[in-house]
């Protein structure tokens, strides 16, 4: 059985994780849970890049050994995974030995086919993303831009990687598989990128000014490239497990699409006679103010601060209905709390309250066997066969907002079933026909909260299992067939309330 293997980028440990790393996480979660419950055998990887001259600064800095700072470091990136929610099967650190060994015999086997070759380096260096320049990446008035940082101007013997003698191989690589990156216009700003011509990639450090780093093997007097060394992890990780490469998608932030996982990474594994990945999926930053979030413009927002006082499926569920894969958005706590207030807490929260509480006061709190429907009952249904069909495709294609957006507009349809029906009073009625309606709604009512909360298992795990069991549920047969509307809960003992998402004080909306 093929398997289905995501990764994510793996986080570099010179600071500390922040909302980029969680949306990611969040992300790639997302479409791990999804193809689960698809049937797919998934294979999910995260983990931590380790090495460079930034974190041998950091480590300096501190007064620290190297190993110990990422230790550190790599153990704050390793506990987002159960403060969100995250499903991952495995975490890669790049100082583990199984990803240095698999490195090394990599650079042995490009160094014997001739690929990597020695030579001297002259130009200018970037400290901060730890990246050789060349004048093409100056602004128009000549200055280098603040994401190099300081840029220096180095000569060095160093070896090199025939990235040019693959420069067209990779061109038409691109055309033949349109859909490499997704979304396609990000697949379009590398077919440009391929436009100029590439030079020789210097894969390599002279321990004199690095020595945090994997030793070449053909030269110990050298240690690899970071950006050499990172990227293997998402081969390394796996090299020893039979069945799982190549990987389905590496997904990514869109800053570093360009040149490394849509250039070096293919041109990589193409010398290297390895197959290539099936697709890149590049994500979008969030912006405040319009603005990237950055620790030196004082605009960052602590996602784990939100996580610990609404709970992680509420980040969760805002991270994925307000991003549009690929694109970037906004994140402010302000529109945090909007999504909350509106989405979470009046509208699904509302909506579980409102359907437990009228089975315990109208029905002994058993859901009832539905009766005879009416059109408000086969206009659900027919509503949730449509969303439920859209929800899956939608998620198949990566747009989750669009098809949480979908969901809520069929939760807030539940709600005006409640409205139309009004169980209250077809209670209050001695009429066998209200009391077999009010029968017939409550189950109505409580079939559809469970298909919700069935769909949402991929966004929103906890809340999904939180409201399946106060509604008696038991999930059995595939997700699919989860999804199908059915009589699933007829019988079902259900509890008498469940608040999911306590609404906030107001002075809560103005913190901090």
């Amino acid at each position: 059985m093929a398997v289905f293997y995501i990764t994510t980028a793996i986080s570099y440990v010179n600071g500390a994780p922040h909302v980029g790393h969680a949306y990611e996480l969040v992300l790639t979660d997302v479409i791990a849970r999804f193809r689960r419950l698809m049937g797919d055998t998934v294979y999910f990887l995260t983990g931590t890049d380790e090495h460079g001259q930034k974190v041998q600064q950091a480590a300096r800095a501190r007064g620290v050994a190297p190993q110990q700072f990422v230790d550190e470091v790599s153990a704050q990136f390793r506990a987002m995974g159960p403060r969100l929610f995250i499903s991952n099967d495995d975490f890669i650190r790049t100082t583990e030995e199984r990803h240095r060994k698999v490195v090394g015999e990599l650079l042995q086997r490009l160094f014997d086919k001739g690929e990597i070759y020695k030579g001297e380096y002259r130009g200018f260096y970037s400290t901060r993303q730890e990246q050789f320049l060349l004048d093409k990446d100056r602004s128009p008035d000549g200055s280098w831009p603040e994401i190099y940082g300081e840029v220096s101007q180095i000569v060095e013997p160093n070896y090199f990687f025939r990235l040019r003698a693959y420069q067209g191989w990779l061109v038409e690589f691109l055309a033949r598989n349109e859909a490499f990156v997704f979304p396609k216009f990000r697949q379009k700003q590398v077919t440009e990128f391929l436009k100029e011509p590439l030079n020789d990639l210097c894969i390599s450090r002279p321990k004199e000014r690095l020595e945090w780093g994997i030793p070449l093997p053909f030269d110990p007097n050298f240690v690899t490239y970071v950006w050499f060394d990172a990227l293997v992890n998402y081969y390394s990780a796996v090299a020893a497990v039979p069945g799982v490469w190549p990987a389905s998608w590496h997904v990514i932030g869109k800053d570093i699409l360009v040149p490394p996982h849509a250039v070096y990474w293919p041109i990589m594994l193409r010398a290297a006679g390895i197959e290539l990945p099936r697709g890149v999926l590049a994500h979008g930053w969030w912006l405040t103010g319009g603005s990237k979030m950055s620790k030196s413009l004082g605009n960052t927002l602590d996602p784990f601060d939100l996580a610990d006082e609404f709970g992680a499926d509420a980040l969760r569920y805002f991270f994925i209905r307000e991003m549009n894969v690929g694109q970037d958005g906004e994140f402010s706590r302000e529109l945090f709390l909007g999504r909350y207030n509106s989405d979470l807490a009046n509208d699904l929260g509302n909506l579980v309250n409102r359907v437990l509480n009228m089975t315990t006061r109208f029905s002994a709190g058993a859901v009832p066997p539905a009766g005879k429907e009416g059109d408000a009952e086969d206009e659900l249904r027919r509503l949730w066969e449509g969303t439920g069909r859209l929800y899956v495709s939608l998620f198949e294609q990566f747009q989750f907002h669009t098809g949480l957006e979908r969901l809520l507009a069929f939760v807030r349809s539940i709600n005006g079933y409640v409205e139309k029906r009004a169980p209250w009073r077809l209670n209050k009625s001695g009429e066998p026909a209200d009391r077999a309606l009010l029968a017939t709604s409550l189950a109505v009512m409580a079939e559809a909260l469970r298909l919700v909360a069935v769909a949402l298992r991929p966004v929103m795990p906890g809340t999904a299992e939180r409201i399946g069991g106060v509604l008696g549920y038991r999930p059995a047969g595939t997700w699919l067939d989860e999804l199908a509307w059915g009589g699933r809960l007829e019988g079902a003992k259900v509890a008498p309330a469940l608040v999911l998402f306590p609404k906030p004080p107001p002075a809560a909306a103005k913190a901090p």
